[in-house]
């Protein structure tokens, strides 16, 4: 039976709850809003509080929001996905701070297809760190968030990426 360790962490744009495998890697960061960190670990994991063994995670999320951190250095471990999701995850992390992929882009660089890597940004279990923030549509929309499109505007905006 899997467990994690949990951690919350108020934001500017709203609560976050991160989750932490037993050896400490990130296996999910959700807004407080959002489906249940339960729901998403699977009946089966055990689900505890445990603010210091998120605390790596916590640090560079704060460091993150205050300005300060520009590149997360976590290990991270989702704790869902199939290769396919993993493999969009993955590219995600090479969105470099203040900039913006396309679906498209984000599609070539898998060897998906643009509605393929959309739902897998989607399901992203570890927004901000593995930022699907940064898939905007071709013509430079920002096209759906599982964090609702006003974090999406205010995150791109703490980047540098969307200009007010």
């Amino acid at each position: 039976m899997p467990a994690f360790h949990t951690a919350r962490l108020s934001t500017p744009v709203g609560e976050l709850t991160l989750a932490v495998d037993e050896a400490g890697a990130l296996a999910a960061v959700l807004f407080a809003d959002e489906q249940s960190l339960a729901s998403l670990l699977g009946a089966d994991a055990t689900v505890s509080p445990d603010p210091a063994r998120a605390a790596l995670a916590v640090a560079q999320l704060s460091a993150y929001f205050a300005g300060k951190l520009d590149a997360f250095d976590l290990p991270l471990a989702p704790a869902v996905g199939t290769p396919f999701q993993r493999r969009v995850w993955q590219a995600l992390t090479r969105i470099p701070f203040g900039t913006t992929w396309s679906y498209a882009r984000l599609a070539a660089e898998t060897g998906g297809v643009a509605r393929a890597v959309g739902a897998a940004n989607g399901a992203n279990p570890i927004c901000i760190v593995v930022p699907c923030h940064r898939v905007i549509g071709a013509d430079g929309s920002l096209t759906g968030y599982a964090g609702g499109l006003e974090r999406k505007r205010w995150l791109l905006r703490h980047e540098g990426a969307l200009l007010t």
